[in-house]
């Protein structure tokens, strides 16, 4: 084991479309896959950093002009992902791992859209480069430093790592490193119909989303959430007069978090809003270093939510709005111009309050996109406590409080 790395492992992983969208298809075919590359990872990174994963998930077709715009895609994205973060948390459990930890993994699951077979469709719309939805010359031209990129050797493995090395070879830093296959992976045949447009969606674009949260020890429900929020953000595209698209993120202030359970080991507002932008710049931001600028200002004015931090993505056109929230409104009643918002199960109610209070003010209402809850299904009795780690911010605090008292 390489314990004296001086900085954390980078790695991605190339991953096939599943058999099918159902969580015990993904399982059986991306378990033994995730298990052999998160133990690699950890090895090959060591026991004082936090090593990078990247893992893109191929699913043809996201481009296409039936798939726009990205809305439509919202319910079976967020389901597939659900699947993909809630696995990610069953394979760390079963094999020790940690996740978002010092000696650990930091997993973040981006799309790619790849079909090895068929061509683009020659009216498909101009591809942007945001993610969290990629074509494959986007991903190899972004010039990330992996130490290591990951592929199965079976059949549709070798095909997507031999398109993507085409290009990466040409771009790549040479301080990156190469692919590295992963033998014994099982053979099956990709669904078709893994991606299924919700067409009782409107077509509207959306070019200004909200979510809201405490995002406290950032975890994979966070990922979950934050990845939800950036599909339903439509894209700059070159061949549209729209310049600049918003997502703003509502971050608890520490004045409201002063009664929840282990409150001593809260984070401060300013790291969770740092951890929170970390990962949206990491799954949305796929331009070189060389090539990618990115402006930040912190403002503080009197007035409700007159705290906040502006992240511009320059070449994305992007804005990452950090919001510091006293009240469960937050800016979705003091602009007008959000038109959508993301919210779990457990915070459903919160979306419907919203729009009755916009509905006052004469406001158009939010579209409102739901996720699904991480659950523990399928986790052993032995494993709950250590799964549920790994997806509430409440028993990571736990875990903070008992291992400082444990050191007194």
């Amino acid at each position: 084991m390489d314990l004296d790395r001086i900085s954390s492992a980078s790695a991605m992983l190339l991953l096939p479309p599943p058999p099918s969208a159902s969580f015990e298809q993904c399982k059986n075919v991306y378990d033994p896959i995730l298990s052999t590359v998160f133990t690699d990872l950890a090895k090959f990174n060591g026991t004082n950093h936090i090593a990078i994963l990247d893992i893109a998930l191929c699913l043809p077709g996201l481009h296409s002009p039936t798939c726009q715009p990205r809305a439509k895609l919202f319910k079976s994205l967020q389901g597939l992902l659900a699947n993909i973060y809630r696995l990610i948390g069953i394979v760390s459990v079963e094999n020790n791992i940690e996740l978002d930890a010092p000696g650990g993994i930091d997993p973040r699951v981006i799309l790619l859209d790849f079909d090895s077979v068929h061509l683009p469709e020659k009216d498909s719309l101009p591809v942007s480069p945001m993610g969290p939805i990629l074509d494959l010359k986007t991903l190899a031209k972004s010039a990330r430093l992996w130490d290591r990129i990951y592929y199965l050797d079976n059949q549709v493995g070798q095909n997507l790592a031999t398109a993507f090395s085409s290009i990466y070879s040409q771009f790549k830093d040479p301080n990156a490193g190469t692919l590295h296959s992963i033998s014994g992976a099982s053979t099956w045949t990709p669904s078709k119909s893994i991606v299924v447009p919700d067409d009782s969606r409107e077509s509207q674009t959306h070019h200004s989303v909200i979510v809201g949260g405490t995002f406290d020890h950032f975890h994979i429900g966070h990922k979950l959430l934050l990845t939800a929020l950036a599909l339903v953000l439509d894209p700059v595209r070159p061949t549209t007069p729209r310049k600049e698209v918003l997502l703003t993120i509502g971050v608890t202030g520490d004045e409201l978090l002063v009664n929840k359970k282990y409150a001593e080991c809260l984070e401060s507002w300013n790291e969770r809003c740092e951890s929170a932008a970390s990962f949206l710049t990491a799954i949305m931001d796929f331009y070189p270093p060389d090539k990618s600028a990115i402006h930040t200002e912190r403002v503080t004015q009197p007035g409700p939510n007159g705290k906040y931090i502006l992240i511009n993505l320059v070449q994305l056109g992007l804005t990452l709005k950090f919001v510091q929230i006293s009240d469960p409104f937050g800016p979705t009643i003091t602009e007008e111009n959000i038109s959508a918002i993301v919210v779990s199960q457990e915070t459903r109610s919160g979306g419907t309050a919203v729009n009755e209070e916009r509905a006052k003010k004469g406001w158009k209402s939010l579209d409102v996109f739901e996720i699904d809850v991480l659950h523990s299904k399928d986790v052993s009795s032995s494993d709950f406590e250590n799964f549920a780690s790994k997806i509430s911010s409440t028993d990571i605090r736990r875990q903070r409080m008992e291992q400082l008292e444990a050191k007194k």
